[in-house]
């Protein structure tokens, strides 16, 4: 029972009205997504990976150099992008290792044999073998575009929201659904991919090859992202 106050009367007072308590305070609101930085890594690879070996073959071998030469040495320009990304994120990362070695086994094979077609047939299988590799991460507990895209996750929102967005696949059916789904679509237009080069390098001239093959694989490659982001935004993938 709360205590009353006696005025000098005798007369019963009211209690003192207790302050009125303070509203709490709105959460801040989250950061927004950080696209920006996913973009910008985006723009990093398709400029380390693709532009940067395409335009040194033609320029090298615009300089005199021969074609296989050029082509070998082209290929290797992407080896410090590798390195640097591996150092900055402090860890061994599966897919730069991969491709890494799939470097090293077609240079090899090219100084045997010496033909600058062999190359050429070599960015072939190395797209092959790495779209049947994403389709044999299907019957694992760990595919692909799980860890590809707890990746781009942790660019945008941080480290916990990456975790949390892994973690659905644990418990929720159609979420380990739809990243097969997105899986199974990156591993088989790599493998189409892989497919089409073998034709490219086989049937036109040398000089040729890099140019149209580089246009082919960005048609691919824009039809892949334009289906993954737009099947990702419509299956709540999407942060």
């Amino acid at each position: 029972m709360k205590d009353v106050v006696l005025d000098t009367e005798g007369d019963i007072m009211k209690e003192p009205a207790e302050p009125a308590t303070a509203p709490a305070s709105a959460p801040a609101p989250a950061p927004a997504p950080n696209t920006a930085a996913a973009r910008r890594q985006l723009i990093r690879s398709l400029v380390f990976e693709l532009a940067i070996p395409l335009g040194g073959y033609y320029l090298l071998h615009g300089l005199g150099m021969s074609q296989w030469a050029a082509l070998l040495v082209s290929s290797l320009l992407v080896v410090p992008w590798i390195v640097y990304g591996t150092v900055k994120l402090r860890r061994v990362e599966v897919m730069a290792v991969f491709t890494l070695t799939l470097l090293v086994i077609g240079v090899l094979m090219s100084m045997v044999t010496g033909d600058p077609r062999t190359l050429l047939v070599r960015d072939s299988w190395l797209f092959g073998v790495l779209g049947l590799w994403v389709l044999g991460t299907l019957a694992t507990r760990r595919p692909f575009m799980l860890t590809a895209g707890r990746s781009v996750v942790a660019t945008k929102i941080g480290e916990a929201g990456a975790q949390e967005w892994a973690e659905r696949w644990t418990h929720d059916p159609e979420f380990r659904r739809h990243i097969r789904v997105v899986t199974a679509v990156w591993g088989a237009g790599f493998t189409l991919d892989a497919g089409i080069r073998v034709v490219l390098a086989c049937t036109l001239p040398v000089d040729s090859v890099p140019l149209v093959s580089s246009l082919q694989w960005l048609v691919v490659l824009g039809g892949l992202f334009l289906f993954h982001f737009r099947y990702i935004t419509r299956h709540g993938l999407k942060v």
